[in-house]
């Protein structure tokens, strides 16, 4: 049953199906608001959920300044604590060792697809960083450090809560050490590389692990010396998996100086330097530049940041993966092998591939697609929640027509 004591938060007739579905947000029109006002909330409250007929669906927390008013916690009507919280990530380790046996580098805890709403984090061998990106996770804090530290006792935690998703909560943004010592970069292991990142500067929680599956699947495209272009490189974890995987000469492109900076220093780390080249520049100015000087690649690895985070960036978004995707079919060599991404929600998977098909007709080309890529299984997709896969892409080999 669910936890009496706290306050109702009840929908209109008709709005629990989706909830009853498996999903666990509650969007602000679903609520009956003369029978619970809104407004009678502060971010972050612990609330029960009903259905339009007083029938319990489980517990969670509301925001009522935010499209989505409430997210689901329990359906068995246990409130978010630390008991919860501990349960939940034992549920989550416990995936994460069957998947990652003796290396403990991946997403730990993934949101929704986890059981909690608005809570991320990724683990580092020994140290934890965190992101809370509603106000209900921000309020258990305290609970989340005790039930890391219980769960898995690492040496440090850091709070990496700079993201665009905290606005929307109307969160600061701020990054601070939760406890323990961070005297340096973090070690990250992948694919028999080490690599260091900054994971109190460095982009979202500092590496992205969800791409680690299909980084792992570059080995056939590369082998034999191929010529690679590593686009919005990063810290450089496709263009060093495509070197160390026996392609012959690597270039790294990215927009930040720290990030070129740091591909270089885990090509050096890794015995690469020789093979790796890291350039500071836009991507598209990059491409229009060695397009004018006939250079080519073998392979090109399109893996940008989302262009598309909001609706209203659908049109211009959806144009810059063409964009981006036709631009890089012309630096190709004929029968040359085009890896294309996209972590923006609002692409579906077929409109990735779309986009990428009309830059080559464009061209008078073809696209074969030859492999589906998604997200890693440390970042599972919640059957009945779409939003938790966000990470689409393919690999395409690219032929005239």
């Amino acid at each position: 049953m669910t936890d009496s004591t706290l306050p109702a938060l009840q929908l209109k007739r008709g709005e629990d199906r989706r909830l009853r579905a498996g999903h666990l947000w509650v969007f602000s029109n679903e609520i009956d608001v003369a029978k619970t006002p809104l407004t009678a909330f502060t971010p972050g409250d612990a609330v029960q959920v009903l259905d339009g007929s007083g029938k319990p669906l489980g517990t969670g927390y509301v925001n009522p300044s935010t499209l989505i008013a409430a997210r689901l916690v329990d359906r068995g009507g246990h409130a978010l604590d630390a008991s919860l919280i501990v349960h939940r990530l034992n549920v989550a380790l416990a995936l994460r060792e069957r998947l990652y046996p003796g290396a403990p580098f991946y997403r730990l805890a993934f949101g929704e697809s986890d059981g909690l709403p608005g809570l991320v984090l990724d683990r580092f061998g020994d140290i934890l960083v965190g992101q809370t990106t509603t106000a209900g996770m921000e309020r258990h804090k305290p609970q989340i450090v005790d039930a890391v530290r219980k769960v898995l006792d690492p040496a440090a935690m850091i709070w990496k809560n700079d993201g665009g998703a905290r606005a929307l909560e109307s969160l600061p943004s701020e990054v601070e050490v939760a406890f323990g010592a961070i005297d340096g970069p973090l070690r990250v292991e992948e694919g028999g590389l080490t690599f260091e990142v900054d994971a109190l500067g460095g982009q979202k929680t500092g590496w992205f692990y969800d791409q680690r599956a299909n980084r792992d699947q570059l080995a056939p495209c590369v082998r034999g010396g191929a010529k690679v272009l590593d686009l919005f490189s990063y810290v450089g974890a496709w263009g060093l998996r495509a070197a160390a995987f026996g392609a012959g000469d690597v270039t790294c492109v990215d927009g930040s100086q720290a990030a070129v900076d740091a591909v270089r220093a885990n090509a050096a780390r890794n015995g690469l330097s020789d093979r790796v080249e890291a350039l500071c520049a836009d991507a598209f100015e990059f491409l229009k530049q060695a397009r004018a000087e006939r250079r080519r690649w073998d392979v090109v690895i399109v893996d940008p940041p989302a262009f598309i985070k909001k609706r209203k960036d659908q049109r211009e978004g959806t144009l810059a993966y063409r964009r981006i995707n036709e631009m890089a079919m012309q630096v190709l060599e004929r029968d040359g092998l085009l890896v294309s991404c996209s972590c923006s929600h609002h692409m579906s998977r077929d409109g990735l591939l779309r986009e990428i098909n009309a830059g080559a007709r464009h061209l008078d080309r073809q696209v074969q697609a030859l492999q589906v890529l998604q997200q890693g299984p440390d970042h599972p997709v919640q059957a009945a929640i779409a939003e938790t896969e966000y990470l689409k892409g393919f690999l395409c080999r690219v032929l005239p027509s």
